[in-house]
């Protein structure tokens, strides 16, 4: 009888135990967020306007989810995934600007240096992070996107030394290869005119890129990422530089086969399905 009581004692304490650590609040806790895998989502105020932000962000709604972004800003001006995020924000609001649009490079080049502003300080307050590197190489990129030649060359170098800090902080940031891809085909397309008149006239060297080095970088995006329209889009641009078409038409059908992700996707699509008419018959 003693030792039956003693056992329903150490089930009831058992039992009671797991009620106690069930109802804690560290049991509440949830650990990740986007981009963010050790982040703690504690219930603050601060964690969930994150989580928030991310719910937009996701979908589509990327002017809402900067607005929350912002109030994380105003509660912790040094958050530095508030601010990382707000840079990736600005980049896609810039990105869904269409060429033809009013003032459109005036517009994007705004959005764009509003994102590399965000960037230099979430990669100031953490240094060692990835996504402070990265998103300051993809805001530099998408500024030299709508910029004079000159301007071009002058950032080229900062893009792809940020772009390797980015892998070199963690070699499984797929985007990082991404971006290093565009910027191996982009530096391989500048002719060898192109280049004399560069140092001649504005006094730059132009950097050298290799498309078969940026074939390489896209397919480690791949494997890294590899349901994102963008990535198979950009290999297939690659591809067709070196003049083959038909890896580059299975790169793009791949690329629209695709799921929608980000806000900036269907145009991705678009462009996807112009470059196979394209190139459809050579």
């Amino acid at each position: 009888m003693p030792h039956t009581l003693t056992m329903r004692i150490s089930l009831a304490i058992f039992v009671a135990s797991i009620l106690f650590a069930a109802s804690s609040p560290a049991a509440q806790h949830s650990i990740g967020r986007v981009g963010c895998p050790h982040c703690v989502n504690d219930g603050s105020e601060v964690s969930n306007l994150l989580q928030q932000a991310d719910s937009l962000y996701a979908a589509f709604k990327t002017h809402e989810a900067l607005q929350t972004l912002n109030r994380v800003l105003q509660l912790d001006p040094d958050n530095f995934e508030a601010l990382a995020k707000s840079s990736r924000g600005h980049v896609d609001l810039g990105d869904l600007i269409l060429e033809g649009e009013l003032d459109a490079r005036e517009r994007k080049l705004k959005e764009y240096r509003a994102a590399e502003e965000y960037a230099r300080k979430a990669m100031k307050i953490d240094p060692q992070s990835t996504w402070g590197h990265f998103y300051v190489a993809a805001s530099l990129g998408k500024i030299a996107s709508q910029s004079p030649v000159s301007k071009q060359i002058d950032l080229s170098a900062e893009i792809r030394a940020e772009a390797e800090k980015a892998l070199a902080a963690d070699p499984q940031n797929g985007f990082a290869y991404h971006l290093l891809g565009i910027w191996h085909r982009k530096m391989a397309e500048v002719g060898h005119t192109s280049r004399v008149l560069a140092s001649t006239f504005l006094w730059r060297s132009v950097p050298k890129g290799d498309l078969n080095t940026s074939v390489d970088l896209f397919k480690k995006a791949i494997t890294l990422n590899p349901n994102l329209v963008s990535v198979h889009l950009e290999l297939a641009k690659t591809y067709i530089a070196l003049g083959k078409y038909d890896l580059a038409r299975a790169s793009l059908k791949t690329s629209l086969a695709q799921p929608i992700q980000f806000s900036d996707d269907p145009n991705h699509k678009k462009e996807a399905e112009k470059l196979l008419k394209e190139i459809s018959d050579r």
